[in-house]
């Protein structure tokens, strides 16, 4: 299952949003940077061919410094300067379409300036490779064409000229558009192949851990960036940091990023080409390892497993080491210290017996029932609806298993279930709401597929289980309009009146059970709920 909203790791682990790019600061921070590249096109137009010092008052924000904030300035830059560039050309765009001349010349004529700001800020720190080069002359030569022709055409008033021109001048801006990205794309693979030698050739555990850091912020904005990362081989290079004993302390932050690239096939491809796989179970099994190292070489596993995936089928290598680690990870579901070591592991766990059943008899032989429900009495451990999703999610596939039925059943399994039926966000965040959705439907599949045993049935219903069930079915407010709970519950109700009929009253048998499932699905669907 995909990782909770509440942990980091969900922005890159399991299925994972394309996004602006955003910085951590304060907004009003944010604003002060921005500003300076944001500037006004008269002052351009006298200052753009000025050298700007390097050498006296470099501030933090300054593109050139020493060492290997140098790195890290040059891509905070270069996003900045990308974004700005995006942003102009998106409303050269809208004001073409709208056929605003004198608003798109002033728009053109400032894309064209923050497009020389770019290409000489970026040059001047890393000298531009020869084939970049080409894609700067092409972009800055159409970005003056397209200021002298939007300037032609806000003199124009013939309105065929006006038609002709403005097909000319969206094949310019396509043009531009396109170059950009490519230009764009060259400029961040050079930048990344700095980190990847910082982190390769540097024998300093800062230098590393600043590479390391760099990639890990690039992740944050979105698959294309973790493609190009990917390409440029820092899967490969922050393996050979997690081989090394005397990198130890940077095992952690290099399974995160790792985590983070791995939301894209090139970066499981990786994976798979340098047996990263071995390397994660080395991790997880060897508890000289400090818990959060095991914990993000968790993160991994849960990454590269998930569901969402389409192209993990190749992992042939996971089955080799699969029995190693799921022993290591319900381990870790067992020791862990804190709530976030838990859901990585458990997220890990519930996405793997999905991957493969043999999985599901593996924690059967380990205990993990007796595990999980330890756990969920546990507030330090399972502290959270997206930890308790995890949790339901193992259980709702080991329930399949029938020899899963006894064990639940010496855990008190079955009060639980009905907790997690009665669970409720404790906010208005939608994607909490929606982790409280996720764990009523698993508890109700749960419950549903553990009462083909007559003892597990006849203990739900003696634990009251039915009108809970009918409950969540007729109000809309309970399953905060699911239908995907409602669907399970109806299941899980019909399942239970197989075994006790009299336990149903007449009014609920004929609307619940008696009729098709699909017919007390729109029944119940379209209910409103009475406030009487």
């Amino acid at each position: 299952m995909a990782l909770a909203p509440n942990s980091r790791h969900i922005k890159s682990l399991l299925s994972p949003p394309e996004r602006l790019h955003t910085l951590q600061v304060d907004s009003v921070q944010r604003w002060m940077e921005d500003l300076r590249h944001m500037t006004e096109v008269e002052c351009m137009c006298i200052l753009q061919s000025k050298p700007i010092s390097v050498e006296e008052e470099a501030g933090a924000g300054e593109l050139i410094v020493g060492g290997e904030r140098a790195a890290c300035d040059g891509l905070q830059t270069l996003l900045r300067r990308a974004f700005a560039v995006s942003a102009e050309l998106g409303k050269v765009f809208h004001r073409l379409e709208k056929g605003r001349w004198s608003r798109m010349h002033s728009t053109a004529v400032r894309v064209h300036s923050h497009m020389r700001s770019l290409v000489h800020e970026y040059s001047s720190v890393r000298g531009s490779p020869a084939e970049m080069q080409k894609y700067e002359k092409s972009l800055l030569d159409k970005c003056l064409e397209l200021t002298t022709i939007t300037e032609r055409c806000v003199h124009a008033e013939d309105e065929f000229l006006l038609r002709s021109m403005k097909e000319a001048t969206q094949e310019i801006l396509t043009d531009i558009s396109d170059s950009f990205s490519q230009m764009i794309d060259m400029a961040l693979a050079n930048e990344i192949q700095i980190l990847i030698r910082q982190i390769e050739t540097s024998d300093n555990v800062y230098t590393i851990g600043g590479a390391i850091s760099s990639l890990l912020s690039l992740t944050q904005d979105g698959p294309q960036l973790c493609s190009i990362i990917a390409k440029e081989g820092a899967v490969v290079a922050l393996f050979k940091i997690c081989r090394q004993d005397c990198f130890s302390c940077l095992y952690a932050h290099a399974l995160r990023t790792v985590a983070s690239i791995c939301c894209v096939e090139e970066g499981i491809n990786q994976l798979e080409k340098v047996d990263g796989i071995l390397c994660l179970a080395d991790i997880l099994t060897d508890e000289c390892n400090a818990e959060a190292a095991r914990a993000e070489a968790a993160a991994v596993v849960a990454q590269i497993t998930s569901p969402h995936h389409t192209f993990t089928q190749h992992l042939g290598s996971f089955l080799e080491n699969m029995q190693d680690i799921v022993t290591a990870l319900i381990k870790l579901c067992h020791d862990a210290s804190s709530g976030e070591a838990f859901l990585l592991a458990s997220a890990a766990l519930a996405n793997i017996t999905f991957f493969d059943t043999m999985a599901c008899e593996i924690l059967l032989q380990l205990g993990a029932i007796h595990i999980l429900f330890g756990a969920c009495r546990d507030r330090h451990r399972v502290d959270t609806p997206y930890s308790k999703d995890q949790v339901v999610t193992i259980l709702a596939n080991l329930s399949v298993l029938e020899q899963s039925a006894s064990e639940v059943l010496q855990e008190n399994g079955i009060e639980r279930l009905l907790l997690l039926l009665a669970e409720k966000p404790s906010s208005s965040s939608p994607s909490e709401g929606a982790a409280c959705e996720r764990v009523q439907q698993k508890a109700a599949v749960t419950l549903a597929r553990l009462s083909r045993d007559p003892e597990v049935a006849q203990t739900a219903i003696q634990l009251q289980a039915i009108p809970r069930l009918i409950e969540l079915c007729r109000s809309p407010a309970e399953r905060n309009s699911s239908d995907s709970v409602l669907v399970a519950c109806l299941a899980a109700l019909r399942r239970l009146a197989a075994v006790c009929p009299d336990s149903i009253e007449d009014t609920d048998h004929q609307q619940l059970i008696k009729p098709r499932l699909v017919d007390s699905f729109l029944l119940c669907s379209n209910m409103e709920e009475s406030f009487v």
